[in-house]
């Protein structure tokens, strides 16, 4: 048994994220697992950028980001609890290492790349994950 299973979601490409979530939907079914899904809303670089922005735009952003991977939740990965959804903000492999680290989970399941990239490299989020992560990481493309 795995224990825990944290799927990173793209709500930006859900082409992509629904591989990525039927993957790790697999995966924690198989190992007994609970799975856990992640989305991180990246940072704005330079705090002079939040400042403008506000607090409001950053709290609005959050809730959309809640509701739309609540509704992929729904449709995606059997309905998962809204306890095992997580939204943060930051660097995006930085986020999901921490969350990782936090939540206990023994592996972490995340996309390649976006789909407009035509590499045979996996993304730098991933690679960054895959690199540091004390996890075992399970990268779809």
């Amino acid at each position: 048994m795995l224990g825990k299973t944290l799927v990173a979601i793209d709500l930006n490409d859900l082409g992509g994220a629904r591989r990525v979530a039927e993957m790790a939907a697999g995966l924690a079914r198989m190992q007994q697992a609970e799975l856990h899904a992640i989305n991180v809303i990246p940072g704005s670089g330079m705090s002079i950028v939040g400042n403008y922005l506000g607090p409001e735009h950053a709290d609005r952003m959050e809730a959309e980001a809640r509701r739309a991977l609540a509704d992929f939740a729904s449709m995606a990965l059997e309905g998962l609890p809204a306890e095992n959804l997580h939204v943060t903000h930051g660097t995006i492999y930085d986020q999901i290492l921490r969350a990782a680290a936090k939540l206990g989970a023994t592996c972490i399941v995340i996309g390649a790349h976006r789909p407009e990239l035509k590499d045979y490299l996996i993304g730098p989020n991933a690679a960054r994950v895959a690199r540091h992560a004390p996890q075992s990481v399970f990268v779809v493309r």
